[in-house]
């Protein structure tokens, strides 16, 4: 079974003016109800991994990226299990916590993907339009928030 938790990663790197954040478009999955959108790295916590060795495991399945820092922030947010997804998770769970993680990596090599079909670097702005789920627009923008706070940036 499936734990109900999962983590967000979004892979950023640092361009001449501003940060710049890895979107990836989803393979849909419609046996599962996954639309095919854009998102960052996400994934289910494994037996024996803490959510920090997720968030690296991840984005490593899913982009081949080993980041040179990667940082959790302060925000998580929940989502509920859909009946789609109860087989993976059995009756108990009622919903799914996701931690948000920052990875920083160089910017200049490509992603290699598995789940997605589609890849683009983008300013905040650009990445806000083109993200699906709300949790994944607030955490974003949580995201951004922490990268100006830690580098007192005006961008």
């Amino acid at each position: 079974m499936r734990q109900p938790f999962s983590t967000l990663v979004y892979p950023v790197r640092l361009t001449d003016s501003s940060w710049e954040y890895l979107m990836l478009r989803r393979i849909a999955i419609p046996d599962l109800a996954i639309p095919n959108c854009w998102q960052g790295v996400t994934g289910g916590l494994e037996e024996g991994e803490n959510i920090s060795q997720t968030a690296v495991r991840e984005l490593a399945e899913e982009t081949h990226f080993v980041p040179y820092e990667i940082v959790q922030i302060d925000f998580s947010y929940s989502f509920p299990i859909r009946d789609e997804w109860r087989k993976q998770y059995g009756p108990g769970p009622k919903e799914v916590v996701e931690y948000v993680f920052i990875a920083f990596v160089d910017g200049q090599q490509e992603p290699k993907l598995s789940e997605h079909d589609e890849w683009r670097w983008c300013n905040m702005e650009q990445s806000l339009e083109l993200l699906y789920y709300p949790g994944n627009i607030e955490a974003l923008k949580r995201c951004d928030k922490y990268l100006k706070l830690r580098f007192c940036t005006r961008q």
